[in-house]
């Protein structure tokens, strides 16, 4: 067992609720070769795929469970560029220079995921939406105008909105919002199937359930073994395993917290203007968005993971106080779930992932620590490690590379 084998959600996603895309998927039987063997069949696994078969190489895709059945159906998918942590609080982590350029690269990652999305014709739900930044208990207005300097100071084109625009635009009484523009809503188990599916139409094969027990890396290839016996000898080996973290994976400054999320009733009538992304300067913090029927998803309430029941137990209690703060927010809405689950996910403590070559451990890469941006880091981290196999390089990967 190389990874810290975990119940990743409970409850009944919203996204589990509708037919399953079917992925073509073998029994691994015998020992194989590929150029890269990926380990996790979620949406990391899926970008992956996508992108290095793409490139020329040959993969192959392996998963303990079905593929897309992780933590990939527990998000709600408000694919956001936006980084937890603010611009300017990063900026004394890690530098200016830095803090910029992981900001800049997470834009980067959403306008390439709604691009390739649509040039690869998948049909995911995917809708372009604005975000609404409220202000909180972690940022004020002062915190919000420091903040909207420091991204203006990178690029980004951001929208300071005080009480009263609030208040006649969005029906929301809070002190002080940042409005950012085009970030995407997408059916997260429909978009890593397409993916999925891509990789599959080039040649790429899924193994599921096929769980990989020992890796062995050398100078020219690495080598994994399957927990019933069969060997797999591939030249590279990525670690796409979400929060079930590889035991030979560093893990210092990364962390695993506890989530609860719901989707609503139908509404009436659109719950606010402009269905934009919702969350909050707060710790922990509310997000919400819309879906095409017209429910509201919601989450948050987060605190650090214990172990699966304790976090199970707690969804009665967390549905309704996350219940509670919407109904708080928007006081005409229907706050009556027909979904609850809860879900683990990975931190850091500046909010970004890490993402590239394992130290000690040749030919092998891994991502982790995605905070609440797991999809958008997903596709930066295809997009590094496919630079990092093919040559090429890419011009961030040290802002995110393990230390």
């Amino acid at each position: 067992m190389i990874t810290q084998h975990r119940d990743l959600r409970t409850g009944q996603p919203i996204w589990l609720a509708r037919r399953a895309p079917r992925i073509e998927t073998q029994l691994l039987v015998e020992d194989i070769r590929t150029d890269v063997a990926i380990i996790g069949a979620g949406i990391s696994g899926a970008l992956m795929a996508e992108s290095l078969t793409e490139a020329g190489f040959s993969v192959c895709v392996f998963d303990r469970r079905k593929p897309v059945t992780g933590s990939t159906p527990a998000s709600t998918a408000l694919l956001q560029f936006e980084v937890d942590t603010p611009l300017h609080q990063l900026a004394r982590k890690i530098g200016i220079n830095d803090a910029e350029r992981a900001w800049r690269r997470s834009k980067l990652a959403v306008d390439a995921l709604r691009e390739r999305t649509r040039r690869l014709q998948i049909n995911c739900e995917m809708e372009n939406r604005d975000s609404l930044y409220l202000a909180g208990d972690l940022l004020d207005k002062n915190g919000l105008e420091k903040e909207l300097a420091a991204r203006r100071r990178a690029g980004f084109e951001t929208q300071l909105l005080g009480r009263e625009e609030l208040k006649t635009v969005f029906y929301i009484n809070r002190e002080a919002a940042l409005m950012s523009f085009d970030n995407i809503e997408a059916n997260p188990r429909k978009l890593a199937a397409g993916y999925l599916k891509t990789a599959i139409g080039r040649g790429a094969k899924v193994f599921a359930p096929a769980d990989i027990v020992a890796v062995e890396p050398a100078d020219r290839g690495v080598r994994a073994m399957t927990a019933t016996g069969q060997t797999i000898r591939c030249k590279h080996l990525i670690f796409a395993t979400g929060y079930e973290i590889p035991k030979q994976v560093p893990q210092k400054g990364h962390s695993i917290i506890s989530t609860w999320a719901v989707a609503t009733v139908p509404q009436k009538q659109t719950p606010w203007p402009q269905r934009c992304l919702i969350w909050e300067a707060s710790d922990p913090y509310l997000y919400m968005r819309t879906t095409a029927d017209g429910r509201i998803i919601v989450g948050g309430e987060d605190e650090e993971f214990e172990d699966e029941d304790k976090r199970d137990g707690k969804l009665p209690a967390k549905t309704k106080a996350i219940l509670a703060k919407l109904k708080k927010l928007f006081p005409d809405v229907s706050a009556e779930a027909d979904y609850a689950w809860t879900g683990s996910f990975g931190a850091s403590e500046t909010g970004l992932p890490s993402i590239g070559p394992v130290p000690g451990m040749n030919r092998c890469y891994a991502v982790l620590g995605y905070g609440g941006n797991g999809i958008t880091f997903s596709m930066v981290a295809a997009q590094i490690i496919r630079g990092q196999i093919t040559g090429t390089g890419d011009p961030d990967a040290d802002v995110f590379a393990f230390k």
